[in-house]
């Protein structure tokens, strides 16, 4: 199982297109230089270019993290840096050019100038300013100071605001682009108070840190459609089910198939807040990998079965949103029922919408039990669309069901093509943002298979592993978690921001053991040469030790 959330637009491009927007007028500006046609003041017009310049990508560098808080966009992230150097370099150049041409060289006489002149007070104060945070913008820099990198790294804002009085009291007469500026300043400053409205990490909090693994008794099976079975499980010895789980999160069943050992995860169907017993519901693949089939064909009640719990991030407790939209086909309902019955068992105040979609009438799962939820409880809306009937889900349906759709949060789970086809409808006509969707992808490993992603071996979610931070002095032991949320489990510090793979902040040294990453992009092949991963993208697949 994996949860997916692709990107409109990579880190790479970003990176990319402003390290062009940034070279465009700065070459520009040269070739008029050398081909004199910058006016009959060239060196004023050279000096007060690079300063609005400066000004301009500070200020858009500024602005990437209202942007992403507001619009849940974590691929703007990747542009941040690059904006700020580009301000930095810009402004240095401004300064050069005052120095070299305008002053003559002279030290003593740039010195003096400053002095006597109040706005070069401001702005020579912005350059100082500057530069150590020019120089704490690598990668090792960002690792080395952790916490304090951000707190450094809000000067950004006060370099800003020497770098307006400066544009202020330079223009003396007309003042309407400082005062342009500085309206656009202080609408930042105001966004950074105002809340994230949409962000990814709200709707998928950190699950559970109790992980288990042992035996359960099976308790009771039951027929829900022609190919789809509940198993329920106990503890051996009677008392609660000895590990907690938060909605939406799966358990991994140790199977023995054909004298190989096979590991087969499955969603948990009840809720956590019914303690005594755990349920997963299978559908029997009729050309599947083997894991259904043999659940179906060998399990019989009171037998004792090996079972590893929890993991995966696909999950809503309600506290994240007022409202969540929930999209399932076929027995990709299962996740849907753990959040549905925990919502309504603890009297959740919001307002769920489940949109159901199956091929006919005798495929629909819980049917007795969702019709009984939605009489008992006025906050759940529900829609079954049969597919042989209506076809696919189209947004008048979605728009019909759910009053003002244009927001998420929207977990959504089921075969494939149909959450491909139902994120291109979300996204590309009601215009949710990429971000609200949130994806559970039911993927089961061939028998015998070992998959590979760009090279390493892809995580096992129900394996264990060790991880120890060597610079913490802390170890733990995880499945299916990312080194970052081993790191947040025993209080070691990486710094973080997007949880993307995009920004690059957890960049982080693997000294022993191997890893796989489903994203990479902030990583270069030399970084990989030299042992870095991203932290928040990193899955331990043997034990592995950390830098950090």
């Amino acid at each position: 199982m994996s949860t997916t959330s692709a990107p409109l637009v990579d880190g790479r491009f970003a990176r990319r297109f402003v390290l062009a927007c940034g070279l465009v007028p700065g070459l520009l500006l040269v070739v008029d230089a050398l081909r004199h046609q910058l006016g009959v003041n060239d060196v004023n017009f050279a000096i007060r270019t690079t300063g609005l310049l400066g000004l301009v990508f500070l200020s858009l560098s500024l602005l990437v993290t209202p942007l992403r808080r507001l619009s849940g966009w974590s691929v703007l992230i990747a542009a941040r840096r690059n904006l700020g150097l580009f301000g930095f370099a810009y402004l240095t150049a401004h300064f050069v050019i005052f120095w070299w041409w305008d002053r003559e060289g002279s030290i003593a006489d740039t010195l003096a100038e400053i002095v006597l002149r109040p706005y070069l007070w401001f702005g020579a104060a912005a350059l100082v300013l500057m530069i150590p945070l020019a120089i704490t913008s690598t990668d090792a820099m960002v690792a080395r100071l952790g916490k304090r990198w951000k707190q450094l790294h809000r000067l950004a804002y006060v370099v800003v605001g020497c770098g307006l009085v400066h544009y202020y009291l330079l223009v003396k007469s007309d003042v309407t682009k400082p005062v342009a500026f500085a309206i656009a300043f202080g609408v930042l400053m105001v966004a950074r108070l105002v809340p994230a409205r949409r962000a990814p990490a709200r709707v998928t909090p950190a699950p559970s840190r109790t992980f288990w693994r042992g035996e359960l008794r099976l308790a009771r099976i039951v027929d829900e459609t022609p190919d789809v079975k509940t198993f329920r499980f106990v503890a051996r010895d009677g008392g609660p089910i000895p590990f907690d789980h938060v909605a939406g999160q799966y358990l991994t069943l140790a199977l023995a198939i054909d004298g190989k050992r096979v590991n087969r995860s499955y969603t948990i169907a009840s809720p956590p807040t019914r303690t005594d017993h755990v349920e997963i519901s299978v559908k029997r693949a009729p050309n599947g990998n083997g894991g259904s089939r043999h659940v179906h064909a060998t399990f019989a009640v009171g037998e004792l079965v090996r079972i590893a719990a929890p993991a995966g991030k696909f999950v809503f407790a309600g506290h994240e949103a007022e409202r969540v939209v929930l999209i399932a086909g076929g027995v990709g309902i299962t996740p849907m029922m753990s959040i549905l019955r925990g919502l309504t068992d603890r009297g959740w105040g919001g307002h769920a919408y489940l949109a159901y979609t199956v091929r006919t009438a005798a495929d629909v799962i819980f049917g007795d039990e969702l019709a009984d939820l939605v009489a008992r409880h006025p906050n759940v809306h529900l829609l079954i669309s049969l597919s042989s009937e209506r076809g696919h889900l189209t947004a008048a349906m979605l728009t019909e069901l759910v009053p003002d759709f244009t927001r998420g949060p929207v977990m959504m789970c089921g075969p494939t093509p149909m959450m491909v086809a139902t994120r291109r409808l979300l996204v590309d006509e009601l215009h949710l943002p990429d971000a609200d969707v949130h994806e559970e992808e039911f993927v089961s490993t061939p028998i015998g298979d070992a998959p590979a992603i760009d090279g390493d071996a892809a995580a096992d979610p129900s394996a264990v592993f060790d991880v120890q931070f060597t610079r913490g002095g802390r170890r733990t032991e995880v499945a299916g978690l990312t080194v970052l949320e081993a790191a947040e489990a025993c209080g070691v510090a990486i710094p973080f921001e997007c949880r993307s793979g995009i920004c690059g902040q957890c960049k982080t040294r693997l000294v022993a053991g191997q890893v796989s990453m489903e994203v990479a992009d902030a990583l270069t092949p030399a970084e990989r040469a030299r042992g870095l991963v991203l932290a928040c993208q990193a899955r331990p697949t043997t034990d592995v030790v950390i830098d950090a």
